[in-house]
């Protein structure tokens, strides 16, 4: 047994498989639906992605919460009062203040605790691209490397995760300020999709635009010979908003073109998809840089 466990947040989108596989502790993030709040555990107990996804279609709208302090501080206690230190691996201070509140914690707890180590990582990362990043942690962690060797790592690695996004629908974007209410309107009516991706400082930003849904879901593809690093031997990951359909086909595509064997698929949660919207479909692989 490791001397260590790695941290993270529900941001993460990892299938609840591979948590128990890579043995993570993953603290849920919260949203609000409804008048109702639901933590976005990675088992999905409370509210699966499909009834999420199907609210939102009925016109429920969502509002999430970060991880906070005192959340963070009982998640980190727990682990080192087994006598264990904790590396966090924390969702991007780019787009939510979790990273902050994980580091806070730990500052606080450094304290009470001197004979243990807390490391904490700001991924810059979302969805399933700071699910990949984790992943490859917890692979490192596995095959016997330090807590900073695994920090470290990380440190060197989290910019060549990138991450790429297309919507179906802009409304998402434009209630989250990502686009302009014209831009959205007119979008709309064009069949304009955008392809966003997270940025160095962990920004979701727009960076291109596709006319029509499948033209957007090869420009993800496309994005895997521009960037990607040997594609065929890299476990890339997609996530998608319901629209499994859409998720497979880039799948398909990348296999295809580039001789990927490894691909995971799974679903948004609820958080990251209170601000996409249904039918998002997200490519994450390992590049040169972002």
């Amino acid at each position: 047994m490791s001397n260590y466990i790695i941290i993270t947040d529900s941001s993460c989108d990892l299938p609840d498989s591979l948590v128990k596989e890579l043995e993570l502790e993953v603290l849920p993030l919260s949203f609000i639906m409804d008048g109702k709040t639901y933590r976005n555990y990675p088992d999905n107990r409370e509210m699966s992605p499909d009834v999420f996804y199907g609210k939102q279609r009925e016109g429920l709208m969502a509002t999430t919460n970060a991880v906070n302090v005192g959340e963070a501080s009982d998640a980190i206690e727990a682990v080192l009062k087994q006598g264990r230190d904790v590396l966090v691996l924390a969702f991007s201070s780019g787009l939510s203040t979790t990273y902050n509140s994980f580091k806070i914690a730990a500052d606080d707890l450094a304290g009470q605790f001197p004979d243990r180590k807390i490391l904490v990582v700001d991924t810059l990362c979302a969805s399933l691209g700071q699910g990949m990043l984790v992943y490859q942690a917890a692979k490192l962690r596995q095959a016997g490397k330090s807590m900073e060797e695994v920090r470290d790592w990380a440190e060197a690695n989290k910019l060549r995760q990138c991450h790429y996004f297309t919507v179906n629908d802009l409304f998402f974007l434009k209630k989250g300020g990502r686009v302009s209410a014209a831009t959205a309107v007119v979008g709309t009516m064009l069949q304009i999709k955008p392809i966003l991706h997270v940025d160095d400082e962990g920004h979701l930003i727009s960076i291109a635009k596709a006319r029509g849904r499948r033209a957007s879901l090869t420009a993800l593809v496309d994005k895997v010979g521009e960037l990607a690093e040997d594609p065929a031997s890299q476990t890339m990951f997609i996530s998608n908003s319901d629209c499994a359909e859409d998720a497979q086909f880039v799948a398909d595509e990348i296999r295809k073109r580039y001789g990927a064997k490894e691909i995971v698929i799974n679903s948004i949660g609820p958080v990251i998809g209170a601000h996409t919207g249904p039918g998002c479909v997200a490519l994450f692989f390992t590049g040169r840089h972002r």
